[in-house]
């Protein structure tokens, strides 16, 4: 479903101020994959969600989703095949506008303008239904500005509209860190839920470790622009923080003792 081949980005090449934020990555998520990232700050995480979301071109390598090749598709042409959802709450709606616009704004993304009335009784119906699996009281507020909402229910209502047309990819960017405890589980509980009822494919970016192996069914770990490890779903399970801080802790110190070597 997605596959990047080679993909290297570098910024302010030439100057003082060069740096490498993707490394020549290769990763394949077939369809269904939930895959989880993690790294630390500067790994070059939200750097591949631009360059997959089309926000940012590589200089190298090659973008497939469903086996075509859009390396070279606008971020406005590829959005038609990707949701996303954003770290910043006020992300990724429109404020001013209320939760019907901004959901009939979302539900007509990938469907044939017309000059029909935009939000007809059934497909309010819908938007109430599809509300009511929240359980936030969102159905009985279609009225209300986006503006006016929580946090949590901002970044509730994105998830809904990212996913409603079951985009190809689903990009989720640090979509809980912005939350309170009681709201990000809550944001999280929902996107377990929405991720497998519509089998979505999906790459997640987390600093919260604990989340990124309950969450999906691989995970990967990113350092200096680099994949540098991997886990599959046979080995997740067995995962705990401390084994993940060692294997991060083994792979730099290799890569340290290497570029020592190189050096002397």
């Amino acid at each position: 479903m997605l596959r990047l081949n080679q993909i290297h980005k570098i910024f302010n090449e030439g100057t003082p101020d060069e740096k490498i934020a993707i490394d020549h990555v290769n990763l394949t998520l077939e369809p269904g994959d939930f895959v989880t990232v993690i790294g630390s700050n500067g790994a070059g995480k939200s750097t591949l969600m631009n360059i997959i979301s089309g926000v940012l071109t590589p200089d190298v390598g090659e973008v497939q989703i469903g086996g075509k090749n859009v390396t070279g598709v606008s971020e406005f042409n590829r959005s038609k095949m990707i949701g996303r959802v954003f770290q910043d709450p006020m992300a990724g709606t429109a404020p001013s506008m209320t939760i019907e616009e901004n959901l009939a704004m979302a539900y007509s993304r990938n469907k044939t303008r017309t000059f029909r009335r935009g939000v007809t009784k059934k497909r309010r119906d819908y938007f109430c239904e599809v509300l009511e699996s929240l359980h936030l009281g969102l159905e009985n507020r279609l009225q209300a500005k986006v503006g006016l909402l929580s946090g949590g229910e901002r970044q509730a209502l994105s998830l809904l509209m990212a996913t409603f047309t079951e985009p190809s990819i689903l990009l989720l960017d640090e979509h809980t860190a912005a939350l309170d405890p009681s709201r990000a589980e809550l944001i999280t509980n929902l996107t377990k839920e929405i991720v497998r009822k519509y089998n979505l494919t999906t790459l997640m970016v987390t600093h919260n470790m604990q989340q990124a192996i309950d969450l999906g069914n691989r995970l990967i770990m990113m350092d200096k622009g680099q994949v540098i490890f991997e886990v599959t779903e046979e080995n997740k399970w067995n995962l705990t923080i401390e084994s993940l801080l060692s294997e991060f802790k083994r792979i730099r110190g290799v890569q340290m003792s290497s570029d020592r070597a190189i050096l002397s």
